[in-house]
């Protein structure tokens, strides 16, 4: 878990996208998330996590449905959804904690 609070703890926003691969909605976020990574470029972090092999991390921050995206920035939840989102919803959000 320590090393979760050193992805967290970071002054740009950081967005976390909890999947698994044979969750449908996860993976057809894969493509969405390659977008908003390639348009905030270093202004922002973009994480996938696989539920299955971090499942002491998923209980913890109690992730339940998928995919399930979260926002943190100086290491504090800013931002928590779960289900598809598009690309541009999903930059719009980041920007607001850039």
């Amino acid at each position: 878990m320590s090393k979760f609070g050193e992805l967290i703890d970071v002054e740009v926003p950081v967005l976390l996208d909890f999947y698994t691969e044979w969750n449908e909605q996860s993976t057809t976020m894969h493509a969405v998330l390659r977008d908003v990574a390639a348009a905030l470029g270093d202004k922002a972090k973009v994480i996938k996590i696989d539920v299955e092999k971090n499942e002491e991390l998923a209980e913890a921050l109690r992730v339940k449905g998928l995919p399930t995206l979260i926002i943190y920035k100086d290491g504090e939840m800013k931002w928590r959804q779960s289900g598809e989102q598009d690309a541009n919803s999903l930059i719009a959000i980041i920007q607001q904690y850039i």
